[in-house]
């Protein structure tokens, strides 16, 4: 008797309605490098507020924007450094003039096309990163049509050179990986201080929909979720400096509660790194050792980096 073992079912992505011309591109189930998007419609054009990881998922995204409209994507806004919301942008918005904050422009350049490294298995397809060719200091308005579109630098926060996309017409906020919904925040090439900070701040726009940069829709009760996980880190630093425990001690002894639900667990030891180092008096957004903390992370993993389905 031979038995067959079931497919994996990828989950569809859906492109959600927020308000007129204004549509969130949502990626389940949200862990490492699968992220969401934001479409927003314009008389000939589309702004698009990040590109996706690999050429198929962009490609599903162009289908996606196609079924709404004949235009092309014409600006991209790149909501921070990692790759997996700019690689695919070559084949969702190949012609499009690419917006970010400065530092993020840098940290994009200097990663280079890096995370095929980490996940050498993912079918990333040609992809490239999609390299900034506007770019602000703090603040900058940009047009999808009439409708008004603020973009916000909030500081170090997720990283350095995050983007928050703000929409008050429609009191939309897309805010890149400055937050994740029901996903584990990450703040290693950022601030979890920063990111605090930042959290009290957008919770005082009192936003209708909030889109993370992965993980389901969600409204303001978002912030505050991010805040108290980020909060416990910190506590749970404080206790392993304090027994002279190292992240990956501390991490391995902890007991998250409520957040253990959360996907990407593993992220805690990363978190738990920079905990760690703003502790001891780090700036925030110093550069760590992102390498022996990545080892960090695979050995929580049972001795594996996460498994990524990008």
């Amino acid at each position: 008797m031979s038995s067959t073992a079931s497919p994996i079912v990828e989950p569809t992505p859906t492109l959600t309605r927020l308000a007129p011309d204004v549509y969130a591109y949502l990626q389940p189930d949200g862990g490492w490098c699968v992220s969401n998007a934001g479409v927003l419609l314009g008389e000939d054009a589309v702004t698009l507020i990040d590109a996706t990881a690999t050429e198929r998922r962009a490609r599903l995204l162009a289908e996606h924007i196609a079924a709404l409209t004949w235009a092309p994507v014409r600006t991209l806004v790149v909501t921070h450094r990692h790759g997996d919301h700019h690689y695919g942008a070559r084949t969702v918005a190949p012609d499009a003039v690419v917006v970010a904050h400065e530092k993020a422009r840098a940290d994009i350049i200097g990663d280079g096309l890096n995370l095929p490294g980490i996940w050498p298995d993912v079918a990333w397809g040609e992809v490239a990163p999609a390299v900034p060719t506007l770019t602000y200091a703090d603040r900058l308005t940009l047009y999808a049509g009439a409708l008004r579109v603020e973009l916000w630098h909030p500081g170090p926060a997720h990283t350095t050179g995050d983007t928050l996309v703000w929409i008050p017409e429609h009191r939309v906020l897309f805010t890149g990986d400055v937050t994740f919904s029901e996903v584990t925040p990450l703040c290693l090439m950022g601030s979890i201080e920063g990111s605090l900070e930042v959290l009290g701040q957008l919770a005082a726009l009192d936003p209708a929909v909030v889109v993370s940069g992965h993980g389901p829709l969600a409204g303001p009760e978002v912030f505050e979720a991010n805040a108290a996980y980020l909060r416990l880190v910190q506590e749970l630093a404080a206790d392993g400096l304090a027994a002279g425990l190292t992240p990956l001690e501390t991490a391995t002894r902890a007991d998250l509660g409520r957040f253990k639900t959360w996907l990407d667990a593993e992220r805690l030891v990363a978190n738990l790194h920079r905990a760690y180092a703003e502790a001891q008096g780090a700036e925030r957004g110093a550069e760590l050792d992102n390498y022996t903390i990545l080892a960090d992370v695979a050995a929580f993993n049972g001795g594996r980096i996460p498994t990524c389905f990008a």
